[in-house]
């Protein structure tokens, strides 16, 4: 995976840099995760991994190359105050997958049964209190 920054802006009034990128990468490889790519422009850009926030990310169909756009904060209040939550949600990385003895005990134990409604004949064969 080869990272190439093709345009970096910063600006004050966001307290944020503002980049457009682009990333090559191998067919057999695949479009790289997100989490790839923030750790690419950390090491490529000096910044702390936890300030930048992938934007958009987009390969063509049959291309080697994902063109994408990324902001990196100065501080995470800031990231709080601009950043869009869904963008930030984006971003995080997926929890570690659970080791197979922890996987396989919750397979083990049944889920419990939802409650059972009375039959509708007994209801109808009770008097009516008045």
């Amino acid at each position: 995976m080869k990272l190439k920054i093709t345009t970096q802006n910063y600006n004050p009034l966001l307290k944020r840099k503002e980049v457009t990128f682009e990333v090559e990468h191998a067919p057999k490889e695949g479009t790289p995760t997100r989490v790839e790519m923030r750790k690419s422009l950390a090491e490529n850009l000096k910044a702390n991994i936890d300030l930048i926030f992938i934007k958009q990310a987009v390969t063509k169909k049959g291309s080697m190359l994902t063109v994408g756009e990324a902001n990196i904060y100065d501080t995470q209040e800031q990231v709080k105050i601009v950043e869009a939550d869904h963008i930030v949600t984006r971003n995080i990385p997926p929890p570690p997958p659970k080791p197979k003895e922890e996987a396989e005990a919750s397979k083990a134990e049944p889920a419990p049964a939802p409650p059972t409604a009375k039959p509708k004949e007994e209801a109808e064969n009770k008097p009516k209190e008045a």
